[in-house]
């Protein structure tokens, strides 16, 4: 985790090889290897065939490292500062930028998905908690807290008397799955799941093995774990379940532990869900370092570019948008957030006070056209979701629009049901599974495994094998909710196939969720205002559309039971 930390020269990397499976399909491999002291990563992209980029990065003063020809990827290593320049004078060669830049991390750096957990203040602030709501009889032990799988009907006596998720395969494109939580390790496929990453001790802190590649089994920030529980946390007596509690989930790691996804590892994660077989995948992060990618000078309406800037935008742009297109093509449904910055994304512009964010504190802020797109959520196959909290009002943090946000589903809301007993409490948020050795290191248990507030929950059976859990909001959290159900219909709907689950074409997936969503109108006077959660007047939504179709809830809130029962 983040701490003090002296800057190290020798650069580690995880390499991603192509090969071809047993099937007859590339796959793609993790190994392990170092680049040179003093090297550069970079990503380079092409138009011709491997060995022909091979050639010219070569030639270029580059070292190839692996490749990913699905999509015309490279990803290579080189000391000489003038590789970028020679390589992009190479023929066949797309593109080529800077995978990530090295920066140190300080003390007191703000974790990645801070947003996504109250405030110190607000925490010290908020009451002692919502009331359990009943469970049926057939609930996990935890279902009381779950309001968020009530809302949606993804409870026992809701779809789960139709569909469980069983025989469909989601993967969670995250900073992992720590597979040994007790609500996890029944559903993770560890051998399909992989690391793309490599930790970067200057940013994510020392490293958990010698190699600085962990195991596909860990997750050493939380988040991913966290999502995995809200998709498919196990129906196992234990804890809590998840959305479709019998999906089996594949831990594709593509963000550091500091929370960072890079442009490599993101791309690599999608084409492995593809020649993998994946059903599902959920997206619940953006493409660093730039939250929104530009293509041209002219998208800049305040703020300053630079040449070299531009092209890595347009290299993520060109990059996550073959590889979310690949992936659906070969019958992914993808899932993703729409961010947490309360932007009306349908707007003819953007604010972005937060890129470029790697290295840390290296962000201008800047005024872009919305055509810079935040990818891989606004890539055209992918389902994007807003969050609403307890009440299904849109949370004041989601990111919403007309056009760009498709369904809405529950994240979680601190600061739902103002001027209520239930203003800012823990349990206006999403509760899901959590690493311990990361709650410990984050402050959330003590040394003992307890939480050391209403903000976690640890479970234990009475066997003595416990389990953590925490609350956190975000549209983090409405994503997996969505990816879920996804599993459940494609689990009542898709067609046998000969060597794994159902599959359902992803176009009949979106139908579906859309189709089966809970209609939510647009507050009266068209304005959802969140002035009264103490927010300034420009976290005010408009709300654009109609009860079936709007800004807010795109076409409703997801529900489960409707998706698969038809009602």
């Amino acid at each position: 985790m983040l701490g003090t930390l002296g800057v190290l020269t020798v650069a580690a990397t995880a390499v991603v090889a192509t090969s071809t499976s047993a099937a007859g399909a590339p796959d793609v491999q993790v190994a392990q290897q170092g680049t040179s002291t003093g090297d550069q990563e970079y990503v380079v992209s092409f138009t011709g065939t491997p060995e022909g980029a091979t050639a010219a990065i070569q030639a270029a003063g580059g070292t190839v490292e692996s490749v990913t020809a699905q999509v015309g990827m490279a990803l290579v290593s080189s000391g000489d500062a003038a590789f970028l320049e020679e390589v992009r004078a190479r023929g066949g060669i797309g593109g080529a930028a800077r995978n990530h830049a090295v920066g140190t991390a300080r003390p007191g750096m703000p974790h990645r998905f801070a947003e996504e957990r109250p405030s110190a203040g607000e925490r010290g602030a908020g009451g002692p908690g919502r009331p359990d709501h009943p469970g049926g009889p057939d609930a996990e032990p935890l279902a009381g807290l779950q309001w968020d799988m009530e809302m949606i009907g993804a409870t026992p006596e809701g779809a789960h008397r139709e569909a469980t998720g069983k025989g469909v395969d989601v993967g969670i494109i995250d900073t992992g799955i720590d597979a040994s939580h007790p609500d996890l390790a029944p559903n993770v496929d560890a051998e399909r799941s992989r690391n793309f990453t490599t930790d970067i001790p200057e940013v994510d802190g020392p490293c958990e093995v010698a190699s600085c590649v962990d195991p596909a089994d860990v997750d050493d920030n939380g988040h991913g774990t966290h999502v995995a529980g809200i998709v498919a946390g196990a129906d196992n007596g234990f804890g809590i379940a998840g959305v479709a509690p019998e999906a089996t989930l594949v831990n594709l790691r593509a963000g550091q532990d500091s929370g960072f996804f890079f442009l490599y590892e993101t791309v690599a994660a999608l084409v492995h869900a593809s020649d993998t077989g994946l059903d599902v995948v959920t997206l619940s992060f953006y493409t660093d370092p730039w939250l929104y990618n530009c293509s041209s000078r002219e998208e800049y309406l305040e703020g300053t570019v630079t040449d070299e800037e531009l092209a890595q935008q347009r290299l993520v742009r060109d990059l996550v948008l073959d590889a979310v297109a690949y992936a659906h093509q070969r019958g992914v449904t993808l899932v993703g957030s729409a961010g947490n910055g309360h932007q009306d994304l349908a707007a003819p512009t953007r604010v972005d006070e937060t890129s470029p964010d790697h290295p840390p504190d290296t962000a201008r802020p800047r005024t872009v056209a919305n055509t810079c797109l935040n990818l891989p959520n606004e890539a055209p196959q992918v389902i994007s979701v807003s969050a609403v909290g307890p009440s299904t009002t849109k949370a004041d943090y989601s990111d919403y629009g007309l056009g760009d946000v498709e369904i809405a589903a529950p994240g979680g809301w601190f600061r739902d049901f103002v001027g209520t007993p239930q203003y800012q409490v823990p349990g206006n948020l999403i509760l899901s599974s959590y690493p311990l050795d990361v709650a410990v290191a984050e402050g959330l248990a003590d040394e003992d495994g307890d939480p050391v507030d209403e903000f976690s929950v640890e479970y234990c059976d009475p066997q003595g094998v416990c389990g953590f859990y925490t609350y956190l909001q975000g549209t983090s959290m409405a994503a997996p909710h969505v990816a879920g159900v996804a599993a459940l219909v494609i689990e009542e709907g898709g067609r046998p196939t000969r060597h794994r689950g159902p599959a359902l074409d992803p176009g009949t997936v979106a139908r579906v969720l859309a189709g089966s969503a809970q209609d939510h109108a647009c507050p009266a006077g068209g304005v959802e205002v969140y002035t009264d959660e103490e927010r300034p007047p420009d976290w005010n939504a408009v709300c654009q559309g109609t009860t079936d179709v709007n800004g807010l809830h795109g076409e409703g809130i997801v529900d489960a039971e409707a998706a698969v029962l038809g009602r």
